[in-house]
Parts: C-alpha cells; sequence; structure tokens
C-alpha cells in the first residue's frame, strides 16, 4: 500500500523521527511553509493524510484534500482545523493531547513559584543594583502556599497534572469542568465547583488548562476578574483569548489581580498594540515583578518534542494502514468516513 503524508508547515529540516514510524513505502512530503498557496496544490491533492502545526485547514484547503482521510494536528489545540467541513467530507480530524502533559502543567507551576517566592523579580533587582537590591522587599507578589487555594479550570490530562503538582505544596485543590462525569474528582479527592464563579471566588491562584471553544473563548473577562478573590494569582498556559487581556489589564491595575502568567496570548507573536502587552514591556512601578509573560513554549522540551512529532505520524499512519483512529475531535461531524 502506497501513501502519501504531508507536512506543510513542519519545524523540522528533516523528518527522521517520522521516517522512523511509517513503512518505506510512504512518501512524506516536507513543504515547510507558512501558508496554504505556498504548497504546490498537487501535494495537497495526491496527500492521504496531513499532519499540520498553524497553516489553517480550512474550506479552500480542504477542497484540494482529493484522498486525505485524515488531518492531525501536530499539538493539543486543534481551532486552526475547520473540524466541520473535514467531517462533511469524510475526513478525521485529530490532535496530540499528551505530548506535552508534563512541561505545560510544570510551566503553570513555575510561573506560581515565581511569583510566590518573587525569583524573577528578586534577580531583576539585584542585576539593577546589587548592593541596594540586596532586600526582600522587591517579592512584590509573596505568599504562603501551603494552605492557600489551586483552582484549576478545564481538568484534562494537563489540568489533573497540575493539580496533583499542587497538592505536593499542601494547596487545596478546586477544579471546574462542566464535561466531566459526576464522581471525577473522587479519584483524586479534590473539591468539585459547579459553577466557574464559585471557583473564581475561593481560589487564591486560578489556572486555565481548557481548550478554546465558542464557550470558553474570552472565558476569563471583566465579569469574571470582578468575581475573583482579591489578590489571585491568573495564570494562562492554554490557549490565548480564553482571557481578555484589557480585563486582566484593569485588574492589574486595580490591585484586583496581585499577578498574572501568560504563556500564550489572543494575538500572537505579542505586539505592543495590546496594552497588557505594553504595560508589561514598559515595566513601570506598579506592574513590575506582577507579570510574566512567555512565548507559547510551555509545551517545549527536547523530549516533549520528540513525542510530538513521534506521536502525531503515529497518528496518521496507524489510521491509514489498519483504521485505528485515536484523539478523534470532530467524531460529532464525522458521519461517514473515507
Amino acid at each position: 500500500m502506497s501513501l502519501t503524508i504531508l507536512f506543510p508547515d513542519s519545524r523540522s529540516p528533516q523528518l527522521d523521527i517520522e521516517r522512523g514510524v511509517v513503512g518505506s513505502d510512504v512518501e512524506l512530503i516536507n513543504a515547510r511553509k507558512d501558508r496554504f498557496d505556498e504548497v504546490e496544490t498537487s501535494a495537497w491533492e495526491k496527500s492521504d493524510a496531513v499532519v499540520v502545526r498553524h497553516v489553517p485547514i480550512d474550506a479552500k484547503a480542504i477542497s484540494h484534500l482529493k484522498r486525505a482521510r485524515i488531518v492531525v494536528r501536530n499539538g493539543v489545540g486543534f481551532d486552526v482545523v475547520d473540524l466541520k467541513t473535514c467531517g462533511d467530507a469524510g475526513i478525521a480530524v485529530c490532535n496530540v493531547p499528551d505530548y506535552g502533559t508534563t512541561e505545560v502543567a510544570d510551566s503553570a507551576i513555575a510561573m506560581m513559584l515565581t511569583f510566590a517566592r518573587g525569583t524573577a523579580s528578586l534577580d531583576a533587582a539585584l542585576r539593577a543594583d546589587l548592593k541596594g537590591g540586596w532586600t526582600h522587599v522587591h517579592n512584590v507578589t509573596a505568599r504562603r502556599l501551603r494552605g492557600a487555594c489551586f483552582g484549576v479550570i478545564g481538568f484534562g490530562r494537563i489540568g489533573t497534572a497540575a493539580a496533583l503538582r499542587a497538592r505536593a505544596f499542601g494547596m487545596n485543590v478546586l477544579f471546574y469542568d462542566p464535561y466531566l462525569p459526576n464522581g471525577a474528582e473522587l479519584s483524586f479527592g479534590f473539591t468539585r465547583t459547579r459553577t466557574l464563579p464559585e471557583l473564581l471566588a475561593a481560589a487564591d491562584v486560578i489556572t486555565i488548562h481548557t481548550p478554546l471553544t465558542e464557550q470558553t473563548r474570552a472565558l476569563i473577562d471583566a465579569s469574571a476578574v470582578a468575581e475573583m478573590k482579591p489578590g489571585a494569582y491568573v495564570i494562562n498556559t492554554a490557549r490565548g483569548p480564553i482571557c481578555d487581556t484589557a480585563a486582566l489589564l484593569q485588574g492589574l491595575k486595580s490591585g484586583k489581580l496581585a499577578a498574572v502568567g501568560l504563556d500564550v496570548l489572543p494575538k500572537e507573536p505579542g505586539t505592543l498594540d495590546d496594552p497588557l502587552v505594553a504595560a508589561w514591556n514598559a515595566n513601570e512601578p506598579w506592574i513590575r515583578g506582577r507579570m510574566l509573560l512567555n512565548p507559547h513554549s510551555g509545551f517545549y522540551s527536547p523530549d516533549s518534542f520528540v513525542d510530538l512529532r513521534r506521536k502525531a505520524i503515529q497518528t496518521a499512519y496507524f489510521y491509514l494502514r489498519d483504521g485505528k483512529l485515536e484523539n478523534c475531535v470532530n467524531a460529532e461531524y464525522l458521519h461517514h468516513r473515507r
């Protein structure tokens, strides 16, 4: 069986890891482009599978997928793929939900610890003035974590991993996830809240681990910030549009929020057009030490990158070869398969 798998925008110059998974009869096309129209039309049309990072798989792209049976989003989020149009065409859409679970959970905890213990702000103060900075006062977000409330929005793989880490610090864990079946919390001994405002009002640290959907877009807006416990940390390592950055900015300015840690932004790469990013960049005294910004890198370690590439190609190849469908995210639209 001869198969063709297209990588329109792979990060990797050589698909060596992917080649180690598939058979010798599989053609791997490594286009390494940034847009749909930069990839040769023939590559789209002859491919049996597409493994994509950021190039949108929209109606235009799908119309050129003459043979494709599966699209794999090379990551956790899948908002770059039109799930319904793929499903209507009989194309399964899958993601790789488990490649960076530990890294993203670690990143959320790292941001929390950075605020609680002031490691970044204290280092910056010493760098600016070694003698004058030799004091604790530059840690403006310090708090004791033992006994504090760790609130998790989205209790999937990453949310669960973050919660387990927080419990090791002696924190009380709450979570909100309306999609989990009743009793899911009993396996871990965590406390489940039935509404988001209930979690927001109780949590000292709020960490977000949901996918981006119509229900979660701008989930953390001005009204959500108003519901939060004064002095809370807000940490988002999930998807940028889940948080309204204007609401976070106002929360910081007003003092309602003690700290904000973001690995993701609504518009990436970040720009100074976003007032929150501009305030962080200006580093004025009122925000200094109260915000961390990372470049959507929470997923990354050399190990996780290998896992991502291996799992993505396995998902595509095993479906084409054996009909084994894993991590399908458009099942509700997939009424028939090619």
